[in-house]
């Protein structure tokens, strides 16, 4: 089964928003062994989406479109459809009820323009959105599905699980059980570096099985994808023991994510001390549900006043060695744990750019440091980059730390 994904917005072609939806529809599908055939991304404009949607059916068994579907003058994706399929508006009764359901919840009155929403047309089947007001539109012509979709992310996301997924693999035969993945989480190693030493396995897997790699900073995502049964499993303990050095993970998490369940499981308690980083690790951590289990806090120490009265940091070490130095940041590390009450805790100092550059310490400079009940670690990197890219290379590598000296100090 092939599809195309048709992702319509002047926003996106603007780049005032990112397109999330079509790397979404990607992620749902591709473990059942659904090839994605082309993504395009077009404007609010009635011949660009015609253009799209036609290449998209020539060439693919079915077609998916976000966005377009609300009720002001720019959302055109109806009267496209219409154009394409045939038919007309006419108002849904049920999906009506569903608009007036979803105010209600909301505790907000409907008007008259929200309940155009209802209005769909004659030729496509329409299907309640339990996460918002725009119904999905299924369409059919000479075995091809065009499936449309509304383009605000969560409702897309919610969807995609609840009616698009399941009904397009039942609509070409696909079982949801036939294909099934196992991850792991790999570091300590390059993507390059891990391929090559995975190569000759590789070579060997049987049809059907495939290995994907999914860098992320400081961390490679290995997934493994082939037909569900023992096959899958017996492959999967290979690759475990060919990774038996580097990998941290048997699950499909970020290092926050791993480090937040090794500390519940161990009972530990952890914080952060943030320079350069400006919170991003505290940000990593708190939106993971659950997360307060084991997180007891973050200081951002951004100047040095903040250092030496809040974490202690010693004002003559601020002299002499400067912010951005492994004595100054192993206090941080510290301090936060003894501020905080925590057991364990990871700070960072650097010069994310693209000024602030010293001699010796140029743009990219970070120190990173963790403590964990009585032993201080700590190192002095160098990533390349824009500010954002130091920032996130940072946080990795921070998270990273303290899991290893959590994991090797229980």
């Amino acid at each position: 089964m092939k599809i195309a994904i048709v992702v319509i917005g002047d926003e996106l072609l603007l780049g005032q928003v990112a397109d999330v939806n079509s790397s979404e529809i990607a992620r749902r599908f591709t473990p059942y062994g659904v090839t994605i055939e082309s993504v395009a991304i077009v404007g609010d404009d009635g011949a660009a989406m015609r253009r799209a949607i036609a290449d998209g059916l020539a060439h693919a068994d079915a077609v998916i479109t976000t966005g377009g579907l609300g009720p002001t003058r720019d959302d055109i994706t109806k009267s496209v459809m219409m154009e394409i399929f045939g038919g007309e508006l006419r108002l849904d009764k049920d999906m009506l009820r569903n608009v007036e359901e979803v105010f209600r919840r909301r505790g907000l009155k409907l008007n008259e323009l929200t309940r155009t929403q209802a209005m769909v047309p004659t030729s496509c089947t329409p299907i309640a959105n339990a996460v918002g007001t725009a119904p999905i539109m299924w369409f059919e012509r000479d075995d091809k599905v065009l499936v449309a979709m509304p383009g605000v992310p969560f409702e897309t996301r919610e969807m995609l699980g609840r009616e698009v997924v399941p009904r397009l693999l039942r609509r070409f035969g696909i079982e949801i059980s036939e294909i099934a993945h196992r991850h792991l989480i790999v570091t300590g190693i390059t993507e390059s570096d891990l391929a090559e030493h995975l190569a000759d396995w590789e070579d060997k897997l049987p049809e059907g099985y495939h290995l994907a790699y999914l860098p992320t900073p400081g961390i490679i995502r290995l997934r493994l994808d082939g037909p569900a049964g023992k096959k899958i499993d017996s492959l999967f303990a290979e690759l475990k023991e060919l990774t038996a050095g580097y990998a941290i993970a048997e699950e499909d998490l970020t290092i926050a994510q791993i480090l937040l369940k090794e500390a519940v499981r161990r009972g530990v308690t952890f914080a952060t001390a943030e320079s350069c980083t400006g919170g991003n690790i505290a940000r990593s951590v708190t939106q993971i549900p659950g997360s307060s289990e084991a997180y007891k806090g973050s200081i951002v120490a951004y100047c040095n006043e903040v250092k030496a009265n809040m974490l202690d940091v010693s004002r003559d070490d601020l002299a002499s060695f400067g912010a951005v130095s492994l004595p100054v940041v192993r206090q941080m590390a510290e301090g936060a744990a003894r501020v905080i009450g925590a057991d364990l805790a990871v700070a960072t100092s650097g010069i994310a750019g693209p000024g602030g550059a010293v001699e010796g310490k140029p743009v990219g400079t970070v120190c990173i440091a963790a403590t964990f009940r009585g032993k201080t670690v700590s190192d002095t990197f160098h990533f390349p980059g824009t500010r954002d890219r130091v920032i996130e290379r940072s946080t990795a590598t921070a998270l990273l730390m303290a899991l290893k000296l959590l994991k090797t100090n229980d």
